[in-house]
């Protein structure tokens, strides 16, 4: 099984998708092989920034916990206790977390033993488990460590990480949640999180067949003005951001808490739940009496 990296830098990196690309080998993807972590580094660019938090050895600490915490076969779970940590350790812009360098750095660099730990499956065709290479480099709605934090920064509610856990319980949430462009809306996120918390969809299925209604009902309806969200404010995150220079480690049990931003409306969620709820009463269901909670 591919092991951590031989060599680990005091820092945090980026990495380019081609050279990136040229350490997906076969071997890695199959878990045969390790990442040449020294001749990875010497190809690497620094952060633009020399802050606390690019520093390597608390993501590297949480992804050992994550796996230590989690055995191979619930790897799954591993997501929800990971994604709100990983962000909270991170303390990102969209910006800085649109870049995919960084990413790519974190899946090969820093944890690609945890990759192949979280991601391996079974292909269909019958052949041997292997890891999808869009694991290690891909959109943010696949890669193992973007997925994560995107869920998170999605998701929370201003600095409550509980509807993450919620979210990231379901692996639909991952598959089609993120490629919407309406879970921006967090008045949307939130209602979405409300009904899987309330068990009015808990399946695979029903999830995405939620997603799916609410996704069309957003080309007729604008959520934004049927359940307006705050103006966002801007601070709470830039000083949430550098706090991050003395900020301690995240908690293991609790929840870490995010910037202190203000709640989506709770009127405003309770108007697109009731909505949402409404729309999953007709949607159709793929195979409705079976549950099927499939893992990713």
């Amino acid at each position: 099984m591919t092991d951590k990296p031989s060599h680990l830098p005091e820092r945090l990196a980026l990495l380019a998708d081609l050279n990136a690309a040229r350490y997906i080998t076969d071997g890695l993807l199959t878990g045969k092989e390790d990442v040449p972590a020294i001749a990875l580094n010497k190809v690497t660019e620094p952060l633009p920034h020399n802050e606390a938090r690019g520093a390597l050895l608390p993501v590297r600490d949480l992804v050992d916990d994550a796996m230590h915490v989690f055995s191979a076969d619930k790897a799954t779970a591993a997501d929800a206790w990971l994604a709100p940590r990983l962000h909270a350790t991170l303390r990102l812009t969209r910006r800085e977390a649109a870049d995919r360098r960084f990413w790519n750095y974190l899946a090969l660099g820093v944890a690609p033993d945890y990759v192949v730990w979280r991601q391996t499956t079974k292909p269909k065709d019958g052949g041997p488990p292997r890891v999808a290479a869009s694991r290690f480099r891909g959109s943010a709605d696949s890669q193992a460590f973007a997925r994560l934090w995107w869920a998170a920064e999605l998701f929370r509610n201003g600095p409550d990480y509980g509807p993450v856990v919620t979210a990231c319980g379901q692996q639909e949430m991952f598959n089609s949640a993120l490629r919407l462009s309406v879970i921006d809306h967090r008045p949307t996120a939130q209602a979405l999180v409300t009904l899987i918390s309330r068990g009015t969809v808990s399946t695979t299925r029903e999830v995405n067949a939620l997603l799916k209604a609410v996704n069309a009902s957003a080309a007729t309806l604008m959520y934004d003005v049927m359940a307006p969200d705050i103006e966002r404010d801007g601070r709470p995150l830039a000083q949430w951001v550098e706090a991050a220079e003395w900020a301690p480690a995240v908690p293991r049990r609790g929840l870490p808490e995010g910037p202190d931003e203000e709640r989506a409306p709770e009127e405003s969620v309770a108007t697109l739940t009731e909505h949402f709820a409404e729309l999953f009463t007709g949607a159709p269901v793929r195979g409705k009496n079976t549950d099927d909670n499939e893992s990713d």
